[in-house]
């Protein structure tokens, strides 16, 4: 008997092939991922070491009209998407609030930027969580009905010994080793980059927290003079 790959997978009963179907789905669905969240978070990187100094160099200036021309040149920058929100905030109220007011209003716009940036840097990896959980146990569902396949034709037919079996059961164990293999680079995959997230999300934090010292300074300066 052939034993090739193709040769038990065109053998195997219905079950198995809509198991290693949806497995192979999840594959291409959880490389898909892969590629998109390296290319984005790479991305982001490359794009925040271009902005930063752009970004300090404004601010020292105190330039902030430069500052935010700078973060909307930079659209996948992690870094600019936060700190402009902070910018425009201050810039639209900077005339009709008072500077402590005026500084809650940009804390709060750099809070709501930083929880939209992150959940969008989010997206796919609960889905690569999910695959390297799940594909494990639905590979193993694919076994177990295979096997009982196996015993239930051997009962049928009347013949017993392992040879009777021995390719029914292999068969079905291809599904258990399928879904191994599309788990366990999910599972790596997911693991790598919620480290690569964490460490954007630091980076969103500090460049937010630099920009509220900025904001806090300006304030501190405007109420002095406004008591001169």
């Amino acid at each position: 008997m052939d034993m090739s790959l193709m040769e038990m997978f065109q053998q195997a009963g219905a079950v198995a092939k809509a198991v290693l179907i949806i497995l192979l789905i999840l594959s291409i669905y959880s490389i898909a991922v892969m590629i998109d969240k390296y290319r984005s978070y790479r991305a982001a990187r490359k794009e925040s070491l271009d902005f930063i100094p752009l970004f300090v160099r404004s601010l020292k200036a105190n330039e902030l009209k430069e500052a935010v021309d700078a973060a909307r040149k930079y659209k996948k920058s992690h870094i600019a998407r936060v700190v402009v929100a902070g910018l425009m905030e201050y810039m639209s109220d900077e005339a009709e609030l008072k500077p402590t007011q005026l500084v809650e209003a940009c804390g709060r716009a750099l809070d709501r930027a930083n929880a939209l940036t992150t959940a969008e840097l989010k997206k796919g990896l609960g889905g690569l969580a999910t695959i390297g959980s799940s594909a494990p146990f639905i590979g193993l569902f694919g076994t177990v009905i295979g096997i009982i396949n196996a015993f239930t034709g051997m009962a049928l037919t009347g013949s017993g010994g392992l040879a009777a079996v021995s390719a029914g059961i292999a068969e079905a164990l291809i599904a258990t080793a399928f879904g191994l293999l599309v788990a366990i680079p999910a599972v790596a995959a997911f693991n790598y980059f919620t480290n690569r997230l964490e460490r954007l999300q630091i980076e969103m934090s500090n460049s937010a927290a630099e920009l509220m010292d900025f904001f806090l300074k300006k304030s501190e300066a405007a109420a002095h003079a406004a008591s001169r």
